[in-house]
């Protein structure tokens, strides 16, 4: 799991969003950024966060923060998760995990007592200087939007 901490310098990364559009850490500076990792785009779970981050965007916008959704999905995917459920943030197509490794999000997991590597559900809270302010690994899909606001 996340070696990143609290107090970290955010690694920099740039990867193409569900349009093919590059996506930096260097595009949100001043601004505070909700950085999302998540396993499947459209999988319940992962469904039941992204719309919960939308139904409260305008708190974000409102409070100054961005927010990127990423997992391992290719662009295909991610426009059709994006479009399906109108989520008004860039969704990361990270399929060579540079992204992914950079934050440390993947790992080992258990599902249904089977053991595989995956991406292990993490939120990371950079602030306008690209530090690392908070990590969420116990990330609760409904309630996201209060576990970050």
């Amino acid at each position: 799991m996340t070696t990143l901490k609290a107090g970290d310098k955010a690694p920099e990364f740039s990867a193409k969003d569900q349009d093919g559009n590059a996506v930096k850490l260097s595009d949100y500076k001043g601004k505070k950024l909700v950085l999302f990792f998540y396993p499947k785009a459209s999988t319940p779970g992962c469904t039941a966060e992204a719309c919960n981050l939308r139904d409260n965007w305008e708190q974000f916008q409102k409070k100054g923060y961005g927010i990127v959704g990423v997992s391992a999905d290719n662009q295909k995917r991610q426009q059709n998760f994006k479009n399906k459920y109108e989520l008004p943030f860039p969704l990361l197509a990270d399929e060579d995990k540079e992204v992914i490794n950079a934050y440390g999000v993947w790992g080992p997991k258990k599902f249904m007592g089977k053991e595989y590597d995956g991406i292990n559900r993490t939120t990371f809270i950079i602030d306008e200087n690209g530090i690392i302010e908070e990590v969420i690994e116990k990330v609760k899909t409904k309630e996201h939007a209060s576990q970050i606001l």
